[in-house]
């Protein structure tokens, strides 16, 4: 409506400040959404009123002004007759606009309407955080140059736009599942909203076998949820985890997924992702773990991305096959990827594998360097408990 992204925060920021200052007294409104949407207008067109002075401006309040009301009755209209009718799922294909660069789509919806932070995008793409900044910058400047339209796409447009939504689905749970930064490395609201959206992408788009592959990926990994943690909130490694806390009906429900997207021709990331899960979810043992076919998965994966994270845990799927010489060596050919430099994570899979190689004097070194690059508390406790478990 307003055509301009910040002057629409600026508003809906404002219109959410009403809401605290009267709410309490006045009581809840029976349609708080649409409260606070009417509230952000009317404080977008008093604020482009009062600048109507310049000739921009004047344009914008025009838009918003009564000789709009019409358009913007017909634009409801179209919202309501959308084939999706949850209201983030809406915003998210809303907000992936194929105007926009895929990279540039996909940072400003998580931004915008799935609530991460810039340095969670940044830990997402596996860039510098200045670096999203700007592009969410530059992406908001040519919404606003290009008059590039916000509106709920329609059902035949969906398909051209389904990448980007998956991509925003499974970096809001990858970042629920493993948290940037923070007390706690696992953030369950993050996670169950997630997997509530891809069961309703599921739904929505039932033919796409990446659709079903992404809430296969999804339900195998979260059905570990509860035991990725101690009683005393401590994470728990995998090979260490109570497979009896596993969640068994995430599980047959994710293999359900996985067999019917791998049945209907699927391929892509996320399936090749739900393999390695699924291999992982039907061991009924840490040491019966098929590192055959996990190594197999992220053999598929690399052919679809080069992801360096993606590599760095190929390298310890390979260890735990050929045996760690093998994995290290696996490991030393992605070690110095620029975009790992600054995370924790090669020192803290070399560490492992030393340790499990005999040679705990070099993996304490790694360990140590692990924990001063780590941003999460929960991680870095983790890996001082390493520290001192192979130190006693």
């Amino acid at each position: 409506m307003v055509g301009d992204i910040a002057t629409a925060e600026d508003a809906v920021q404002e219109a959410f400040a009403d809401a605290l200052r009267t709410w309490p007294t006045a009581g809840m409104p029976a349609n708080p959404g649409a409260w606070i949407t009417t509230a952000a207008r009317h404080r977008a067109l008093d604020g482009l009123r009062r600048e109507s002075a310049r000739t921009t401006k004047e344009h914008h309040a025009f838009r918003l002004d009564g000789s709009r009301i019409g358009a913007l009755a017909v634009e409801s209209e179209e919202i309501e007759m959308s084939p999706v009718v949850d209201d983030q799922l809406r915003m998210i294909f809303t907000c992936c606009h194929p105007a926009l660069s895929a990279e540039s789509r996909v940072a400003l919806t998580l931004r915008l309407v799935c609530g991460l932070r810039t340095a969670e995008i940044a830990r997402a793409f596996l860039q510098p955080e200045h670096t999203v900044a700007q592009r969410l910058t530059r992406a908001k400047a040519k919404i606003r140059a290009a008059g590039i339209p916000l509106r709920v796409p329609a059902a035949h447009l969906l398909p051209e736009r389904t990448p980007a939504v998956l991509a925003c689905v499974y970096l809001v749970f990858s970042e629920g599942y493993f948290a940037t930064a923070g007390l706690s490395a696992i953030r369950d609201e993050l996670c169950d909203e997630a997997v509530r959206l891809g069961k309703l992408l599921c739904a929505l788009l039932p033919g796409e076998p990446e659709v079903r592959a992404l809430l296969a990926l999804m339900l195998l990994n979260d059905s570990r949820r509860a035991a990725r943690r101690s009683a005393d909130g401590e994470l728990v490694a995998l090979e260490d985890q109570d497979r009896s806390r596993w969640n068994r009906a995430e599980i047959d429900a994710g293999l359900r997924c996985l067999i019917s997207a791998a049945e209907t021709g699927g391929s892509g990331p996320y399936l090749a992702q739900a393999r390695i899960a699924g291999a992982h979810a039907v061991a009924t043992t840490w040491d019966r773990t098929d590192w055959r076919a996990v190594v197999g998965g992220y053999d598929e994966l690399l052919r679809y991305t080069r992801s360096p994270v993606a590599e760095v845990n190929r390298a310890v799927a390979v260890g735990f096959r050929d045996g760690f010489p093998a994995g290290l060596t696996a490991l030393d050919a992605v070690a110095d990827h620029p975009r790992l430099a600054g995370t924790h994570l090669v020192a803290a899979t070399r560490a492992d594998m030393l340790s499990r190689a005999g040679r705990e004097a070099e993996a304490v070194e790694y360990y140590r360097q692990a924990v001063d690059l780590a941003a999460n508390d929960q991680v870095r406790r983790f890996l001082t408990r390493r520290i001192a478990e192979i130190s006693g």
